[in-house]
């Protein structure tokens, strides 16, 4: 599955700190900018992973489904 997030890098000094506008939490730095998206990939990765997990393990009666919201 595919998705499509907001990276928003940021030039501090000598390096680029980055985030996803849409998802609080993931952020990251690097020393150059292809770093930095690197890294933003993956801890957008781990953070969905282990948010879907943390929902597994205490869900008991639960429904999942897609929603849409224009922004």
């Amino acid at each position: 599955m595919e998705r499509e997030f907001t990276a928003v890098f940021e030039k501090r000094g000598r390096w680029y700190v980055a985030y996803v506008e849409e998802v609080p939490g993931v952020n990251t730095q690097g020393r150059t900018l292809a770093e930095a998206r690197r890294n933003l990939r993956e801890a957008l990765r781990l953070v969905l992973e282990t948010n879907r997990q943390l929902a597994a393990a205490h869900a008991r009666d639960v429904r999942r489904e897609p929603i849409t919201v224009r922004v």
